[in-house]
This record gives structure tokens, sequence and C-alpha cells, in this order.
């Protein structure tokens, strides 16, 4: 079993076209006991379900060797005791992935011939998530969150945990610098500083920063904020900062001053995009129509594709001919149109964002921005 914290890098497997069922789970889960004492028990029923479709194209014993890792995943109490937010479980003959998830998503089980996709993006929309450096002269911590939860990443090998990390054998020698009258106490500690920063600022980048692809606050004592930037070559990094030393702040304290920042950022880029499609529809550049959609997603025109959060609509798009089909869940073929749209616009080089029901501009659940 492979279970890891999802990136927008995760993407492109999930969107491979695949023969045969796939599976998708969804479940809601608890921090803390006994909030998450049911959790295996609910994961347990959601099994049922897919087991119930999936018993529409395969015998017992077919369907028993599929689904045996996700019974091994229900049976695995260690697993169960350190979840976050949500689980979400893909399975497929030649694929099975579970990952923990920062935000709570809909209880939901589907067998249809694609994933199901849009509670998970949902969850790694970039609008409301962020990463937090947390750095002080002696160490560094990373962590990731969103409006609504903030945890500690653990760090790649390649970025170092500490001063002694980065500068080993290279960290001045305080007194014996001083001794040989090479400069100040402070000079020289400032110079250890920099080194430092700029180590973990390559590091951070390399191994976090490009592969999230996540807006970065900065959280520093006032004095290091500018000799970081100085030496920091992080595009990602935004110009507002936690002032104040890291470490005497608690995680959730941290979250609420980093959303601080980042809220006011959320809240303007979905404005505009509310406007964008407002003046779009009466020239054309924009539809809710999910035929029109369907369509204009296949021929490459949707530039941007928002859609609704807690919105289902059964049924399913044929990606060679656009035609929309309702249906019911119930059917191993069946899926989300939402989530077929969203599927293909993002194969198409499209974005989708996905907003809450009451910032929707429409009841359809979708909202299309063409290119041209």
């Amino acid at each position: 079993m492979t279970t890891m914290t999802p990136t927008v890098e995760h993407f492109p497997e999930l969107l491979v076209d695949r023969t045969g069922p796939c599976v998708s789970i969804y479940l809601p889960t608890g921090r803390r006991f006994p909030e998450s004492q049911q959790d295996a028990v609910r994961f347990r029923n959601l099994l049922r379900q897919a087991e119930l479709s999936l018993s529409d194209v395969m015998g017992a014993a077919e369907r028993e060797a599929f689904t045996a890792p996700l019974h091994a995943l229900a049976d695995s109490d260690r697993f169960w005791a350190h979840a976050f937010d949500g689980v979400a479980v893909f399975l497929h003959a030649d694929f099975y992935k579970v990952y923990k998830l920062q935000r709570t998503v809909p209880e939901r089980a589907i067998v249809a011939d694609s994933f199901h996709i849009k509670p998970l993006l949902r969850v790694l929309q970039s609008a409301d998530r962020f990463q937090l450096l947390a750095i002080t002269r002696e160490h560094v911590r990373l962590f990731q969150g969103n409006r609504d939860a903030v945890d500690e990443v653990i760090l790649h090998a390649g970025v170092p945990r500490t001063l002694i990390d980065a500068l080993g054998e290279e960290v001045t020698d305080v007194h014996a610098a001083m001794h040989a009258g090479s400069g100040s106490r402070k000079d020289e500690i400032e110079k250890d500083t920099e080194r430092f920063f700029r180590v973990v600022d390559r590091a951070i980048i390399e191994h976090h920063a490009k592969h999230a692809g996540l807006p970065m606050v900065l959280a520093a004592l006032p004095e290091h904020h500018a000799l970081f930037r100085e030496v920091s070559h992080n595009a990602l990094l935004l110009p507002e900062a936690i002032a104040g030393n890291p470490d005497a702040f608690s995680p959730e304290e941290l979250r609420q001053k980093a959303w601080a920042i980042v809220e006011p950022r959320y809240t303007a880029r979905l404005q505009g995009l509310m406007e964008e499609y407002g003046a779009g529809l009466p020239r054309g550049l924009a539809s809710d129509a999910l035929s029109e959609v369907a369509m204009a997603a296949l021929g490459g025109r949707v530039r941007t594709l928002l859609v609704d959060d807690d919105q289902v609509v059964p049924g399913r798009v044929d990606r060679t001919t656009a035609h929309v089909a309702h249906g019911d869940l119930a059917d191993p073929h069946v899926d989300d149109i939402l989530d077929d749209l969203a599927e293909i616009v993002l194969r198409m080089g499209g974005d989708v964002v996905m907003v809450p029901r009451d910032r929707m501009p429409s009841i359809t659940g979708i909202a299309a921005i063409y290119r041209f």
C-alpha cells in the first residue's frame, strides 16, 4: 500500500485511460479518538457498496482478489490511528493509491470507467492551500495547510534540519575567529545565518516547493526576514510574512496567521473568475450548459472550469462524441458528469477550480470560461 499526501503531480496518473472498473472511495476521518473510532467501520460500509457495484461485472472469486487491498486497509489499525481529515482511495487492476487528506470530503464510493477525482480536486485547489516555512537560526520546519488545517511536512532527506546539518564543519568557530581578528561575533553569526538560509532555500525549492506549486509563507524573527529574502530564489514566496519566533506559535496559531495572508489572494482570484464568467456569457465566451461545455471541453476551448464543490450529476460524458448521458451511480459504468467534464478539461490543458455552492454563478454545477 502506498499512502501519501497528494500533490498536483499525482493527477496525471489518475487521468490515465484504463480498461476495466475503477474504484474511488472517499471518507471523512477523525484526527483524534473518539471521533476516529468509527472510521474503519464506515470504510467497510463503503467497500461493501463498491463490491455490490462490482458484482455486475465480476464473479465472486475475481471480485475477492480485486478488492483484497481494500480489505487489508480496512483491517489496518495503524492506518486508522493516524488519519488526517479525510481519505481518498483509488483501485484498479494495475493501480492502487491511498491518500491522506487535510480537508474533509463527502462519504462516497463510486465504481466507473475512470476514477472519480472531483473531491480530490477540491482538496488540491491551490487557491486556498499554502506552505509555511518556519525557520530560525537553529533549525527549519515546513508545514502545509489550508483555511481549515495545517500539518508539519516530513522534510526530504536533502533538506537540512539544523545549522549543523547545513554547514557541518564549516560553521564558524566564533571565539577562534574573534581571536584571529577576522570580525565581531555578530558578523560571524550573521554570515553563518546567511549561508544556512541559502542552503535551506535551495533545498526547499528542489524537494518541496516546485512539486507542490503552492504559495509559501515565511515565519521567522523580524530581523531574519530581509536576510532570508535577500538569498531566496523561491518564486512562490509571498511578500507578506509572519513576524515572530515560529517556535513560540502553535500549529493552529501559525495556520491562522498564514490564512490571514493567503485569504485575500484566494478571494480576489475567485472574484476575478466570477466577473470574467459573467462578462463572457453574453459574448458566447462562457456557458453553464452541460452539453455545450462538453463539446467545448473536447475541442480544447475551455480555459477555466468552475465546478460546484457539493453537487453531483450522475451520468457520463462520451469522450468521442461529447454526448452527455444521465444515469444512476449504482451502475458501474456511471460516474459524475461534472467529474467527467473536469477530467476532460484537465486533459486538454485547462484549469479546474472547485467552488463552494454559495459562490457558484450557475445552478447546473459548472461554469466554463472559454479560450476563444
